[in-house]
């Protein structure tokens, strides 16, 4: 959440009366006998984020400090002016604190969901419920038509070595100066033509020719296995952030259940009219 604006509301407030949390941080400058803190430049480096991504490590902090310089002059040059005075300014101080509330509330509760415990059941419970999916490593020569695809399938069944040919021959940019090497992948990883017959193939064999849209294509499979489940370790992070977002939303979703919401901005809906009394015989 971008927290500009709001401090440019409320500095106004700090430069009368310095806030408790404040009083208790290390003041690092001034400017016109106006305190900066610590704990101000670590909120400013939150707000710039984007700014200072730009700038090597040792010219942020000056950044910062530059910035909260301008700040603090702005906003006395503001309450100067009056410019706290009207109804438009405190308006939008009710507003933005009200979503700094927000924010630090789900902030603050989405870390109690994610839990070590709720992630590693999730990171189980989706894992468990994962198809085994087959992966095959495997080498391929590539070449622009089927005469020369033929010619280098005859070489291969001579017992020539299939990554020296490849690197002699192979037209693919990526793998040919590899040997031919693909490394492991999935079959929806490669266009059809050629996962259909990469998977059908067993550990060392070698295809006949293969056409693509990309050319012909000699394959070796080098091994087949299942495709190892993604490690906890690595995931986890990503876990979290899910359980954060989600139990976000739900503590949203469950405060407006909760509430009674009137849009006074729109017609009331008409009142369904009672049903009719059955006649009497």
């Amino acid at each position: 959440m971008k927290l500009s604006r709001l401090g440019m509301l409320s500095l106004g407030l700090a430069l009368v009366a310095t806030p408790v949390f404040a009083q208790a941080d290390k003041v690092v400058a001034r400017v016109d006998g106006i305190a900066i803190t610590e704990r101000e430049i670590g909120l400013a480096t939150e707000d710039l984020g984007e700014r200072l991504a730009q700038l090597p490590d040792e010219r942020k902090r000056d950044e910062v400090i530059n910035y909260l310089v301008d700040l603090k002059l702005g906003a006395k040059a503001a309450i100067a002016a009056k410019t706290a005075d009207g109804p438009d300014f405190a308006a939008r101080l009710a507003y933005f604190r009200e979503k700094i509330l927000l924010d630090q509330y789900l902030t603050a509760e989405a870390k109690k969901a994610a839990t070590p415990e709720a992630a590693r059941k999730l990171y189980d419970e989706t894992t468990k419920a994962m198809a085994p999916e087959e992966e095959v490593n495997a080498r391929h020569i590539l070449v622009e038509d089927e005469a020369q695809a033929k010619a280098v399938a005859e070489r291969l069944k001579k017992g020539e070595d299939f990554a020296k040919v490849a690197a002699e021959l192979s037209k693919d940019p990526g793998s040919g100066k590899e040997g031919g090497s693909l490394g492991w992948f999935t079959k929806d990883r490669m266009v059809p033509e050629f996962a259909e017959v990469a998977f059908k193939l067993n550990k060392g064999q070698v295809s006949d020719p293969v056409k693509s849209q990309f050319g012909w294509h000699v394959i070796k499979v080098e091994d087949k296995r299942s495709k190892p489940l993604p490690d906890f370790a690595m995931v986890k992070p990503q876990i979290d952030q899910y359980l954060e977002r989600k139990a976000q939303q739900d503590i949203i979703v469950a405060l407006r259940d909760k509430a009674k919401v009137e849009r006074l901005d729109q017609p009331a809906a008409p009142a369904t009219p009672a049903p009719a009394e059955p006649k009497k015989p």
